[in-house]
């Protein structure tokens, strides 16, 4: 097993080590606490996305506590409110925020329906100022644009629109073996499905909803769906999977860390196959892929 290091759509994780600063996990780390490489869901049945479901905001709650830190939630209910929270936080974690609406990034012209988070460093004037995980540190944006792309009337899963962490605080000391091992109860819950989600209907997860992505695969996939595949779930999913089982195996859990390295190969594939049209493998490798989900919820909870 090698660890994978480059670039990546993880603006959960870094966002978060921006703001816990110095001492920091990696963000490699952090996404493993968010629970995020631990299963599989179809969004509506048809949206696929290698992660449970309900696990994005929630997860990032969840890694922050794991770490040891504390932080205060916001929403506003309207954009004079919003601007006025900002520029009182000083430093903060924005988000969800829509992705399609951030025209500082080439080719965002209008709402993709796809999340994102930035760390805040403050408003200048009628500019935000704000790292952007994506790859634009010190990015700018003006109030009357970084607004609507905050009010994330486009992302399903928001609590509140101009959503925003700040106040970060350490509370108890922990290091990030103490909170991997931590987040194990978790990791098993999110793969075995959580009965305290109001799940959207037609939404299934875990090795059925490999299986319905494999039949998908062989009848034909939907541009969208082809497009969200190549371009962003394959990639990240992947990624999230090498970084659990990196994680894993350092906590010296032998058998679930080659249980998600092999997901993560299975996963890997399918990048080419899809690319190149080659659907018939691509659905063989998911159906390969299903029975690993409950397989792995199996190893970690034995330990």
């Amino acid at each position: 097993m090698k660890p994978y290091i480059g670039s990546g759509p993880y603006c959960y994780a870094n966002s978060v080590a921006m703001m816990l600063g110095p001492g920091a996990p990696t963000p490699s780390v952090i996404e493993v606490l968010t629970g995020s490489p631990f299963g599989f869901h179809l969004l509506g049945g048809e949206l696929p996305f290698f992660d449970p479901y309900g696990w994005d905001d929630r997860g990032v709650d969840d890694a922050i506590a794991l770490l040891g830190w504390t932080c205060r939630w916001q929403g506003a209910p309207g954009d004079d409110e919003a601007l006025a929270m900002l520029r009182s936080a000083g430093t903060a974690l924005a988000g969800p925020v829509e992705f399609g609406l951030l025209r500082h990034i080439p080719g965002m012209t209008g709402p993709i329906e796809s999340d994102h988070f930035v760390v805040v460093l403050g408003v200048d004037g009628d500019m935000v100022r704000f790292h952007d995980p994506h790859g634009h540190p010190y990015a700018t944006l003006p109030v009357a644009d970084f607004l609507p792309a905050w009010r994330a009337e486009t992302i399903a899963y928001r609590r509140a629109s101009y959503a925003m962490r700040s106040d970060f605080r350490r509370v108890r000391d922990v290091t990030a073996e103490e909170a991997l091992r931590a987040a194990l109860p978790g990791a098993v819950g999110w793969l075995r499905g959580r009965d305290d989600l109001a799940v959207p209907p037609g939404t299934i997860g875990g090795g059925a909803a490999v299986q319905q992505l494999a039949a998908m695969v062989a009848g034909g996939l939907a541009p969208r769906v082809h497009g969200h595949l190549i371009h962003f779930a394959i990639r990240v999913g992947v990624r999230r999977l090498i970084d659990a089982a990196t994680a894993l195996a350092g906590l010296g859990l032998t058998r679930a860390a080659a249980i998600a390295d092999r997901q993560a190969r299975l996963a890997g594939s399918l990048q080419y196959d899809l690319v190149a049209g080659r659907t018939a493998a691509a659905a063989n490798t998911l159906r390969e892929l299903a029975p690993t989900y409950d397989d792995l919820a199996a190893a970690l909870a034995e330990g």
